[in-house]
């Protein structure tokens, strides 16, 4: 089974090149910008309807902390199953056998934004994933996985969870992790894929745009295989 995994296109998904044979397309946060619900609203929706049109069978939708509006219910999980797109936040899904988790939670980072947690209470969330996920989607990165940016002092910093970490290496060991939210920036890669030696699971970052350059696109995203 094929997956093309897609994250962060905030509101550039029209820039995407969309891929053949894909049988599973998973969308991990951050389809839009603003701040305020209300002016974040029009965007979600039209990233909806052209998710909604892709020559997909599965779709697959976990919100970021930019997709403010869906945090505040203007946009509700109705609005994306009417179009046969499964939203996930914080539940299951299983596809051919292939059980899947979905959740929008990260840590804190910056600004107040959606979907965020204090570090200290993450590891009381994560606690509560099933132990047989087969592919973990979350918005944020496992701590020290491609997930190098800059802080506001510009100094070089690993953003993503520790506690999310712990529990994808040691004790639910899925086949993929997937995620977004830490572009590109200035010198440093972090879209892509990344396997650990001695480590089970594949991680991909998805997403799709550089920081400070948004307009085009600097990743179409990550395609991975997973046997059924």
């Amino acid at each position: 089974m094929k997956i093309w995994h897609i994250s962060d296109s905030h509101t550039y998904h029209k820039l995407l090149t969309i891929h053949e044979n894909i049988d599973i397309v998973i969308f991990s946060g951050d389809c839009s910008n603003p701040r305020d619900p209300y002016n974040n609203e029009p965007e979600v929706r039209n990233f909806i309807q052209w998710f909604k049109e892709l020559p997909i069978e599965h779709k697959i939708f976990v919100a970021g902390n930019h997709d403010t509006s869906i945090e505040k219910g203007l946009v509700k999980k109705i609005d994306f199953s009417g179009y046969n797109i499964h939203y996930l936040e914080n539940d299951y899904i299983d596809i051919d056998g292939i059980k899947i988790f979905g959740s929008p939670t990260q840590p804190t980072f910056g600004y107040d934004w959606a979907f965020q947690k204090k570090r200290e209470k993450l590891d009381k969330h994560w606690s509560k994933v099933d132990d047989d996920v087969d592919i973990f989607i979350v918005h944020g990165p496992p701590k020290g996985i491609l997930d190098l940016s800059y802080d506001r002092n510009h100094k070089l910093e690993y953003c993503g969870c520790n506690a999310l970490k712990r529990h994808i290496l040691h004790r639910i060991k899925p086949k993929f992790c997937l995620f977004g939210h830490i572009h590109n920036c200035d010198d440093i890669i972090n879209a892509g894929v990344l396997k650990l030696s001695d480590y089970p699971t594949v991680f991909s970052n998805g997403s799709v745009v550089t920081d400070g350059k948004f307009g085009k696109l600097s990743s179409n995203g990550n395609i991975l295989e997973i046997k059924i």
